[in-house]
């Protein structure tokens, strides 16, 4: 089926090729949120996504999408680029300032390559080329959600590590930031004016608390948490 943007949207079926390989792998968690102004092409990708097995909202315009929007939920979004009102890159562009880990798809025109290399620019997770098909359609969303999902449990751990580092004392924090940057228990010890003995019992303390099973586990747990500010 064709809608008057020239989208050709086709709905999978138990048995096709395009349904058997989503079904091959549980989706990821999330919402996918549908926006387009084309209530038939709207319907459509609806169908599409919930045959899939991924839980869906439709949205009329970008503008009703914001008002119910949750920036903690995860899913992402499937918008076109060019409705009434607030606009796809728009929309991306608010997107990025609210929700900078939300993966945005943008439909765009038929060899409309300057839209489609502005909304990568700013930070689009994928852009379809109309007229596209379902699998096109379902593959960009499950690798969305794929990304949201890493992001999320990304998230989730740098959380887990500044609870753990805040069990830290000073002490600990100080000999920990040392072992990040290389420094060997006589190293440490020197620039602590404490024993190595102390030293060692400080690492043992900080492995603990940081739930760390080996110094390389610690290490990459102290620059996580460094280039994350």
């Amino acid at each position: 089926m064709t809608n008057r943007h020239g989208a050709l949207v086709t709905r999978a079926r138990p048995g096709d090729a395009g349904e058997t390989a989503t079904q091959a792998d549980a989706p990821a968690p999330g919402v996918v949120h549908i926006i387009d102004d084309d209530q038939a092409i709207r319907r459509s990708l609806t169908m599409l996504a919930e045959a899939a097995g991924h839980a869906v909202r439709s949205h009329a315009d970008a503008e009703s999408f914001l008002r119910r929007f949750d920036p903690d939920a995860a899913g992402c979004v499937v918008t076109d680029v060019r409705m009434p009102g607030l606009g796809g890159l728009e929309l991306l562009k608010r997107l990025g300032d609210i929700a900078p880990e939300l993966p945005v798809v943008v439909i765009t025109g038929h060899g409309d390559v300057p839209m489609a290399v502005t909304a990568l620019k700013a930070g689009a997770a994928d852009f379809i080329e109309k007229p596209f098909d379902s699998d096109a359609f379902l593959r960009a969303v499950r690798e969305a959600l794929r990304r949201r999902a890493v992001a999320g449990e990304g998230r989730r751990l740098l959380a887990a590590l500044r609870t753990r580092r805040a069990l830290l004392t000073d002490r600990e924090r100080a000999v920990m930031d040392l072992v990040a940057e290389g420094s060997s228990n006589a190293e440490t010890a020197a620039r602590l004016e404490i024993s190595i003995r102390t030293v060692e019992n400080h690492r043992a303390k900080v492995m603990e608390k940081m739930e760390a099973r080996t110094l390389s586990d610690l290490v990459r747990m102290a620059l996580r948490l460094s280039m994350a500010g």
